[in-house]
C-alpha cells in the first residue's frame, strides 16, 4: 500500500494489535503497518514468536485457550495503552479429508482454533475498541467460508461461522466499533503447508502456486501484500462507512 497522506494520517500513532500475526501474511502487515507509523503487538504461539518474532514486538498467546488470549490482550493494551485496531489472522487447517471421515478430535480442534479463537480475540479486544475513537476489529476468514468445495473437513464450516459472527459483532458494536472481515483464496505463505508454528515449513505446500494460478482469472497465486492491502484499508478512515462486510480476495475465482 502507497504512502499517500491519508495514509499516514491514519497509521500515525495507530496502536494495532495482530493476533498471529507472525505468519506470512501478519509478517508483511507489521511491516506496512509500523512503516505508516503504528504501534503494533504481535500475539503469537510461542513456536511461532521464536521462528519469525525477533524483528517483532511480540507477546506469546495460544489463541484456543480463552485464559491466554485474555492475558495477552490485556497486556498489549497495557504497553500501547490502550488498542485501536485489532486484526485477527488466526487460523489453521486440518489434513484434506471429507467431513464423514473427520474425526471428532479434528473437528474440535479446527472448530477451537478458528471459529473459538476469533470469538476469544473478539470478546477480549472489544473492551478496549470501544474505548478507542477510530475502533475497529478485523478478522482473516476465507473463501471456503462461502464457497463449498470438498475434502476441507471442519475448515469451512468454522470459517462460515466466522463470517456470520462478524455480522453479529457489527450489528452489536455499531456505531462505536467497526467490524470486518477479508476472505482470501490461496495465498503463498507457511498456511500451505499447515500454519506458521504448527507445521514444517520447509515441506512443500498441498497447492502448487503455478499450477493453481492457471484456474485463478488474475492468473497467479495471492502473496501476503494482496491481502494486507486490503485489510490496511478496511481498518483505516477510508472505510468509514463499511461495518459487518466480508470482502472476498481471490483474483476471481468466487464471486458470491
Amino acid at each position: 500500500m502507497g504512502t499517500s497522506v491519508w495514509n499516514e494520517q491514519a497509521f500515525a500513532g495507530l496502536r494495532l494489535v495482530l493476533a498471529g500475526g507472525c505468519g506470512g501474511i501478519g509478517r508483511h502487515l507489521a511491516g506496512q503497518a509500523a512503516a505508516l507509523g503504528a504501534q503494533i503487538r504481535v500475539l503469537d504461539l510461542p513456536a511461532s514468536i521464536e521462528r519469525h518474532g525477533a524483528a517483532l514486538p511480540c507477546i506469546p498467546m495460544d489463541a484456543k485457550d480463552p485464559a491466554s488470549v485474555d492475558a495477552a490482550m490485556a497486556q498489549a493494551a497495557n504497553e500501547l495503552g490502550g488498542i485501536d485496531a485489532c486484526i485477527n489472522l488466526v487460523g489453521y487447517m486440518s489434513e484434506h479429508k471429507a467431513l464423514q471421515q473427520t474425526a471428532t478430535e479434528v473437528w474440535q480442534d479446527v472448530m477451537r482454533g478458528n471459529l473459538d479463537a476469533a470469538f476469544y480475540i473478539s470478546r477480549a479486544a472489544l473492551p478496549h475498541l470501544h474505548r478507542s475513537e477510530r475502533g475497529s476489529l478485523l478478522h482473516v476468514a476465507s473463501g471456503l467460508g462461502g464457497w463449498a468445495r470438498p475434502m476441507f473437513g471442519a475448515y469451512g464450516p468454522a470459517k462460515a461461522g466466522m463470517i456470520l459472527m462478524v455480522r453479529e459483532l457489527a450489528l452489536e458494536n455499531a456505531p462505536k466499533v467497526r467490524v470486518n472481515a477479508v476472505a482470501p483464496g490461496a495465498v503463498d505463505t507457511a498456511f500451505l503447508r499447515g500454519g506458521t508454528g504448527r507445521s514444517d515449513e520447509s515441506a512443500p505446500p498441498n497447492l502448487d502456486p503455478n499450477t493453481y494460478g492457471k484456474v485463478v482469472p488474475l492468473g497467479r497465486m495471492a502473496v501476503p501484500q494482496d491481502v494486507s492491502d486490503p485489510i490496511l484499508f478496511l481498518i483505516s478512515p477510508a472505510a468509514a462507512y463499511i461495518t459487518g462486510q466480508t470482502l472476498q480476495i481471490n483474483g476471481g475465482t468466487y464471486m458470491p
